[in-house]
């Protein structure tokens, strides 16, 4: 496939056929378990649908298929939007945390308006403890922090950066990010500058690296980060559909990361962020155990998983100190050969089942 990369993703992305959404209601809600200061507490999660990311509108990265969940630059409207919190909101249940996430950035006023921003952070409940949202730099201004502190004076805020990668190279010529490292620091600052959390995400093994490579760079952003931020969240890739990831997993010159890679990678950073001020490492492998996300052989999946859980609400790494599986010296051997071979070794985990 030729082109600039921009013209690809958007190349692919004219392959999906947009469906009509009630745009009244929201993507989805759960309920799922955190931590606040290292104390496990329930979370309560919305996404809320909108006229999508104001960059994947002009382009998209690489790895995100989270169009398909909007109205691809249709205008939602301010009732609608409004009526989607609304909606969402009657099945929470007290939980301390409250993670109201969209599939671009909160903080965009082509996303989400001034107006129906304040009227969502005015009608959070009292028993909410910690809110989480999150943005693209660029929206992350003095104007906007002041209007956040202006509506919610009390409220923890946790703001979610998908930097990706310290590396521009990697996340703008491979993820198509289209923001330096440089950015993200500033926007970092900034938050923390006016008394927030700063969470940053890392993603595991972004196209076309090895999973030598991918482990690589994941532990040199957690050293590169960890002045910035107060939360690290690793997203190992899950193929999602119209990406240009699942354009070369189809053409078998792709594959996800292996659970063991997500371990290895959890148990550096812990070492690495270790008496470096409160740091949490959380994990949550979208897909974990399917041939389109992060896995193993298929027998050792499930435990592993496990293990990736416990250890996001304990930061206890040694959960991963007994785990073991027929399938660790495969991979074991595939860093090795990586070492010494062109690119990626072809996905040959055993009990795997085949997709149509």
């Amino acid at each position: 496939m030729k082109g600039s990369l921009s013209n690809i993703t958007q190349v692919i992305r004219s392959r999906y056929k947009p469906v009509f959404y009630d745009t009244t209601e929201p993507i989805r809600t759960w309920s799922e378990k955190d931590t606040i200061d290292d104390e496990v507490a329930d979370a309560f999660v919305i996404i809320l649908r909108t006229r999508g990311c104001s960059w994947g509108l002009k382009t998209n990265c690489t790895m995100c298929g989270y169009f398909t969940d909007t109205t691809m630059g249709a205008d939602v409207s301010e009732q609608d939007l409004t009526a989607q919190f609304k909606k969402a909101m009657k099945h929470y249940h007290n939980e301390k945390i409250l993670k109201i996430f969209t599939s671009g950035s909160f903080l965009d006023e082509q996303e989400i308006p001034g107006e129906t921003r304040g009227y969502i952070l005015d009608h959070i409940p009292d028993e909410v403890k910690m809110l989480s949202i999150e943005s693209r730099p660029e929206h992350i201004t003095d104007s906007s922090l002041d209007e956040m502190k202006k509506h919610q004076p009390d409220k923890d805020l946790e703001i979610g950066i998908g930097l990706e990668t310290s590396d521009d190279k990697i996340r703008n010529d491979i993820i198509n990010k289209g923001f330096t490292f440089n950015e993200y620091k500033r926007s970092a600052c900034l938050v923390k500058k006016h008394g927030y959390r700063v969470k940053t995400y890392i993603l595991v093994k972004p196209l076309f690296l090895t999973e030598r490579e991918a482990i690589k760079d994941a532990l040199k952003t957690v050293k590169d980060v960890e002045k910035y931020t107060t939360k690290i969240s690793f997203n190992p890739v899950n193929v999602q559909r119209y990406t240009l990831v699942e354009y070369h997993w189809r053409r078998r010159e792709y594959t996800p990361p292996w659970l063991w890679s997500v371990t290895e990678i959890l148990k550096e950073s812990k070492r690495i962020i270790k008496n470096k001020g409160k740091i949490s490492l959380k994990c949550d492998p979208v897909g974990g155990g399917t041939r389109r996300g992060a896995h193993n052989c298929g027998a050792c999946d499930q435990m592993i998983l496990k293990s990736i859980r416990e250890f996001t609400l304990t930061q206890d790494a040694t959960v991963f100190n007994n785990l073991n599986c027929i399938c660790k010296e495969q991979w074991r051997d595939q860093l090795e050969l990586e070492g010494i071979s062109f690119r990626s070794i072809i996905d040959t985990r055993i009990n795997r089942c085949e997709e149509e």
